[in-house]
């Protein structure tokens, strides 16, 4: 965690599946968790804290399968804190797509855990919480070089510890009452969180150009290219191609004027000006499918916009992934692919499969006879490849290889995981080593 900005973290309570107000405050809020989560990343947050408050196993598990929906749906990073009393438990957090888990120092046994955990994680995986000053100067060696972070909890004041504390940022969680200029200003606090961010959502864009009028700095996206600099059409709109990053795929067409420029690059969210409606449109602020920027590049002319963007559900309102799907033109011959999106593909096919079954498909045929048939199948393909590997002619291997894959790519789709979970957490291991 970055201590060089003041960082502003809403913050989600879960408690039965909901959310709720606060630590202390257990009155249920209005609104899906994912979707408060979606709300709360609207460009001007830097993070999102989610407290676990869950009584039993479980509640922990129903809370985890919430939470890989929350990582999925939204940029920010994700802090996890709450009912951690073991490797595991901090290894579900992170393995849901939690940037960090954070250890809870009012019990007493987890300041142990730290070392541990930091050793297969990484230190900058882990943080910890802490109600009292004492709770981390006493356990300061256990804690020393194995957290990343600090977040405290207590319900008092606190302005970050003096030369005999640990050299860590330290975010603090304030009330709905609390002012969060005031609570940023001491130089010990490097960010707030709760339900005082909470209460401001819709209101911190003002309150991050009030903290940069104070001097007290954070965060902020800069453009390389003003909007003067672009060649725009007659109707005075800059025309922008949207490009999936993670597969390649163009997704759509639309085109934006200053204020939907200027929008995007202050929110990270693709924002445009609807020549329909002649109005400001953000991408998925009703259907919930935003468009995160992922880079933006203007062409040799500066007239065109290649957005490559992390999409969210479909980025066509037909429902379609893609909005370029009526095919026009096919030329005969070899098929031309792209190795690196394939496995996407055959997820992608797998997946509708599940929701839109067809008669005689196999792949339905595997869904319908459920995860012990799934599992038979993976392991019978697994001890096929070990034969191949035996035999002399590599395409065997080849053949029993990409059969194992398939049927892998099915119990995926069973337990809800993706490529991308898989590939981030292969990512996360190459960043380690």
């Amino acid at each position: 965690m970055d201590k060089q900005y003041k960082q502003l973290i809403p913050a989600i309570y879960l408690l039965n599946g909901k959310a709720v107000r606060s630590l202390s405050d257990r009155s249920e809020i209005d609104g899906d968790p994912a979707a408060l989560a979606m709300q709360y990343d609207n460009g001007f947050t830097d993070a999102l804290m989610i407290f676990d408050l869950s009584d039993t196993d479980a509640e922990q598990e129903a809370h985890n399968d919430i939470i890989r929906q929350i990582c999925a749906s939204v940029r920010i990073p994700v802090i996890a804190a709450g009912r951690i009393r073991r490797m595991e438990d901090v290894k579900k957090f992170l393995y849901a797509g939690c940037g960090m888990a954070c250890l809870n120092l009012s019990r007493r046994e987890n300041a142990s855990l730290a070392g541990e955990v930091a050793a297969k994680f990484g230190s900058d995986k882990i943080g910890a919480c802490f109600s009292d000053e004492a709770q981390v100067r006493e356990n300061r060696a256990l804690l020393e070089g194995h957290i990343s972070a600090l977040f405290y909890v207590g319900g008092g004041p606190f302005e970050g510890f003096d030369e005999s504390g640990p050299e860590l940022p330290v975010i603090m969680q304030i009330g709905e009452d609390e002012c969060v200029m005031r609570s940023l200003t001491p130089a010990g606090i490097h960010g707030v969180t709760g339900c005082g961010v909470n209460k401001r959502i819709g209101k911190l864009q003002k309150v991050r150009n009030k903290l940069i009028s104070a001097g007290i700095p954070v965060k902020i996206r800069e453009a390389a290219h003003a909007w003067s600099e672009f060649k725009l059409g007659p109707d005075g709109l800059l025309p922008v191609v949207v490009q999936e990053a993670s597969t390649d795929q163009v997704l759509m067409v639309a085109y934006m004027n200053e204020e939907a420029y200027n929008m995007t690059i202050a929110t990270g969210r693709m924002t445009y000006w609807s020549r329909s409606r002649q109005e400001i449109w953000v991408k998925g602020l009703t259907s919930g499918h935003f468009q995160y920027v992922h880079s933006l590049t203007a062409d040799c002319d500066m007239d065109t916009l290649l957005a490559r963007v992390d999409q969210v559900g479909a980025a066509c309102h037909t429902g379609s992934h893609s909005c370029f799907f009526n095919e026009v033109l096919t030329e005969e011959g070899k098929e031309a692919f792209n190795p690196q999106t394939v496995l996407l593909k055959d997820y992608q096919t797998i997946t509708e499969r599940r929701e839109h079954p067809k008669e005689g498909s196999y792949t339905n045929y595997l869904f319908d006879k459920g995860i012990d048939k799934m599992l038979k199948k993976l392991g019978e393909e697994g001890t096929e490849i070990i034969i191949a590997a035996k035999n002399p002619n590599p395409n065997e291997i080849v053949y029993e290889i990409s059969d194992y894959l398939y049927h892998l790519m099915v119990v995926m789709a069973q337990k809800g995981i993706t490529w991308e979970d898989v590939t981030r957490e292969l990512a996360r291991r190459q960043k380690k080593s």
